[in-house]
């Protein structure tokens, strides 16, 4: 099999989308799966994965757990590879869903910022797929994260980048702020933070991821920081 999420870059669903790209524009647009038996075979998959591991479960595994034939695994799944990728891409898709839900109880634009930092590394370290993988093979996942060329940023970077540009729409923020540039440092602090182990945070305390983003990340949405269009000055 390739590494393990290789397919988070490219997804056998579509030329041009990945599996990021999808998970997002459904739950930006609430798109619900409709076929029970797809949905239990994910979930069975699901819960394979978490106990026993990607490399180690088989599709009769996940036709077991299901308490399905593996014809019908097969007729929703050609192969493992495409069975995995599904899974892996509705993970994703409750990350956007948490993540647009906890930001919905701030009141203001700062502190949208500071929950949004925390609901994202929160959500993707404590999910037993995703964050098991970060914890426990690294090794196949940090290929699949930085070796597509920086699609997978790019990515979480415009989901970000949407929800400051809906914040100016809103005037809670200046429209001076370049939002692809501003979303582009948010996320990669918060991949640093994922990718590499600290010594120093505590990345399962909300208080102390909390007050990282108040003090780095909330400066970053006022004006002033230095446009994409606009070449840097010499010193």
């Amino acid at each position: 099999m390739e590494p393990v999420l290789s397919f988070l870059a490219t997804s056998s669903d579509s030329d041009s989308d990945s599996l990021l790209e999808s998970a997002y524009v459904e739950a930006v647009e609430r798109v619900d799966d409709v076929d029970e038996t797809r949905s239990r075979v994910l979930d069975a998959a699901y819960e394979q994965f978490c106990r026993m591991g990607i490399q180690r479960s088989t599709m009769e595994d996940v036709a077991r757990q299901a308490g399905v034939s593996r014809i019908t695994v097969y007729r929703r799944f050609a192969t493992k590879d495409a069975l995995v990728e599904q899974v892996v891409r509705r993970e994703f898709r409750r990350y956007f869903d948490q993540f647009l839900i906890d930001i919905e109880q701030a009141e203001t634009a700062a502190d949208r910022v500071v929950l949004g930092f925390v609901s994202s590394l929160r959500t993707i370290r404590r999910n037993p797929l995703i964050g098991g993988l970060i914890a426990t093979e690294p090794d196949l996942l940090m290929p699949s994260l930085i070796g597509d060329g920086g699609r997978t940023l790019a990515t979480v970077r415009r989901f970000v980048a949407d929800q400051l540009r809906r914040e100016q729409r809103a005037g809670n923020v200046s429209n001076d702020l370049e939002a692809e540039f501003v979303a582009e440092m948010m996320v990669r602090i918060s991949g640093s933070l994922l990718a590499i182990p600290s010594h120093i945070l505590d990345l399962d305390d909300d208080e102390q991821l909390a007050a990282l983003a108040r003090r780095f990340l909330v400066p970053m949405l006022e004006p002033g920081v230095p446009r994409l269009d606009r070449p840097p000055t010499a010193p």
